[in-house]
């Protein structure tokens, strides 16, 4: 159904989306440095299912969408690359510095139930979906809904390894974060990057 370049490029896209410093690795680096590495895995593979649950409804959504219009097919993915180039221009200007609540996850109990509910209910990550998969869906192709579950999937997959790394290496990551200015500079800048050139990459391509 994909074509293997176009997939190639959708893989290194998802690839560099993963492992820059999101919500979703801050959450697991937070229960990692709370409740220990326990936690922090049980909290990855929350947020894989939290996650999975949104690609299979966000790829149900666009398939009613593409039969029905087209069109409104077309609006969504500018829609989409329009705002991520938002969120990149908003990451650059940003002023925030990188924040998790330790102590806030050491209250937490039950870190994989945590982490569904979590994902479940950040609608970010529906509209993140929405904005960065369709980019890489061909309608011509058929099958559309099982091209947005496949990329989904993958995207879910790549984020849950990196939250899993990050799960393992905890400690010394989690100080880098913290106390490391140039390397938050640095990650704001990658990120913010990363997601301008993939919105203006959408918009041009054909």
């Amino acid at each position: 159904m994909l074509d293997p370049h176009q997939y190639g490029a959708f893989l290194a896209a998802a690839l560099i989306l993963a492992v820059l410093p999101g919500p979703g690795l801050l959450y697991v680096l937070a229960r990692s440095l709370g409740g220990g590495r326990r936690d922090g895995v049980q909290s990855s593979f929350g947020t894989f299912f939290g996650g999975m649950f949104h690609v299979f409804a966000s790829a149900a959504g666009l398939s009613a969408l593409i039969l029905a219009s087209s069109l409104a097919f077309s609006v969504v993915k500018y829609a989409g690359a329009a705002y991520l180039i938002y969120l990149g221009v908003r990451t650059l200007l940003s002023k925030e510095q990188l924040h998790f609540d330790v102590e806030g996850a050491r209250r937490q109990n039950h870190a994989f139930r945590q982490g569904i509910v979590t994902e479940l209910l950040n609608p970010k990550t529906a509209l993140f979906f929405l904005a960065f998969i369709p980019q890489f869906v061909n309608p011509e192709a058929g099958g559309v809904f099982w091209q947005f579950v496949l990329l989904g999937t993958t995207s879910v997959v790549l984020n849950t390894l990196a939250d899993l790394v990050v799960a393992a290496f905890a400690g010394p990551l989690g100080s880098r974060l913290r106390l490391n200015a140039r390397f938050q500079r640095g990650q704001k800048v990658a990120s913010g990057g990363a997601m301008i050139a993939l919105g203006t990459y959408a918009a041009v391509d054909r």
